[in-house]
C-alpha cells in the first residue's frame, strides 16, 4: 500500500513539474513574441508619425486579451457543466490570443485613412509645385514650399524626405524612402515620374500637372465607385451583424434562455456554423463591392 501510494506521488509530482515548466516555457515564450511584436508594432507607427513606446503597445494589447479571454470565459462558464466552462477556456485563450494583435488592425485603420489624406493633399501639392518651379524654384525648393505652406501628413513626409536628404542621403533613395513609409500608388507615380524626369531631361512642371488632372479624375471615378456601392456594403454590415448584436443582446437579456444553448454541443456547433456562413457572405459580399480603378 505505500508503495503505490509512493508511485502514484511520484507520478503526480513528476505531471505538476512538468505542467510548471510547459507553462514556464510557454510564458516566457508568449513574453518574448508580445515584446518583440510590441516594438515591430511601435517602429510601424513611427512610420505615420505617432511614437508610442512599445511597453506600452504590450500593455495595451495584454489588456485586450485579458479582457476578451474574461467576457468569452464568462459566456460559457457554469459550475454544473464542466465541458461548457472547459470550452469556455479554450476559447477564451484561443480569442485572448488573437486579441494581442488588436495594435495591428487599429495601425492598418490609421495607416489606411492616413494614405487617403495624403492622397488627397498631393492633388494640391503637384499644382503648387508645378507653380514653384515654374517660378524658377529647384525641386527641393518645391518640396520645401510644401512643407512650409501645407499640412500634416504630407508637409511631414515631405519634411522627413528634406531632412534625409540633408544628412547625405541621395535623392532617389530618400524618395523610395517616402514612397515605402506612404505606400500610395499616387505617390509612386511621383516619384518614378521625378526620377524619369532628373534621368532624362524631361519638363517636371508639364508631368507634375498631368499627374495631378490624372489622380483627381481616378478620385472622381472612384467617388462615384464608392457612391453606387453603398448600398451594397450597408446590406452587408446590417447582414453580418444582426445575428451577432442579437445574440449579445440576447445573452444579457434571456441568459436563463442562451446560456443553456450556448453549452449544449448543439448550440456551440451552430455557433461555428453561424460564424462560417457569416464569415463566407462577408467576403461574397466585399468581393461583389470591390472594384479597382
Amino acid at each position: 500500500m505505500n508503495m503505490v501510494w509512493l508511485i502514484d506521488a511520484c507520478v503526480g509530482g513528476s505531471v505538476a513539474g512538468l505542467a510548471f515548466v510547459f507553462l514556464r516555457a510557454f510564458t516566457a515564450g508568449t513574453q518574448a513574441y508580445a515584446d518583440e511584436h510590441a516594438q515591430q508594432t511601435a517602429r510601424n507607427f513611427e512610420d505615420i508619425f505617432l511614437f508610442i513606446p512599445p511597453r506600452r503597445i504590450a500593455e495595451i494589447a495584454w489588456a485586450c486579451a485579458a479582457t476578451v479571454f474574461l467576457l468569452v470565459a464568462w459566456v460559457f462558464f457554469r459550475i454544473d457543466n464542466p465541458t461548457s466552462t472547459t470550452v469556455g477556456l479554450v476559447l477564451g485563450v484561443a480569442f485572448g490570443l488573437a486579441a494581442i494583435r488588436l495594435p495591428d488592425h487599429v495601425l492598418v485603420l490609421l495607416r489606411e485613412r492616413r494614405r487617403v489624406r495624403f492622397n488627397l493633399q498631393l492633388v494640391d501639392a503637384l499644382s503648387h509645385m508645378s507653380n514653384a518651379l515654374k517660378a524658377g524654384f529647384s525641386i527641393n525648393q518645391a518640396f520645401e514650399t510644401i512643407v512650409e505652406n501645407g499640412e500634416s501628413p504630407i508637409a511631414q513626409e515631405f519634411s522627413l524626405f528634406l531632412q534625409q536628404i540633408r544628412v547625405g542621403v541621395s535623392f532617389n533613395e530618400a524618395l523610395t524612402n517616402m514612397e515605402q513609409r506612404v505606400g500610395s500608388d499616387d505617390l509612386t507615380l511621383v516619384c518614378t515620374s521625378i526620377d524619369i524626369a532628373r534621368r532624362t531631361g524631361g519638363n517636371p512642371t508639364e508631368i507634375f500637372d498631368k499627374i495631378s488632372l490624372t489622380i483627381r479624375e481616378r478620385m472622381r471615378i472612384e467617388s462615384r465607385v464608392r457612391t453606387l456601392t453603398a448600398q451594397g456594403r450597408l446590406q452587408g454590415i446590417i447582414v453580418g451583424g444582426m445575428p451577432i448584436l442579437l445574440g449579445v443582446v440576447l445573452t444579457f437579456l434571456r441568459p436563463s434562455l442562451m446560456l443553456p444553448f450556448l453549452s449544449s454541443f448543439v448550440g456551440m456547433v451552430s455557433v461555428v456554423v453561424v460564424a462560417i456562413l457569416l464569415t463566407i457572405g462577408a467576403l461574397i459580399i466585399r468581393k461583389i463591392i470591390r472594384i479597382d480603378v
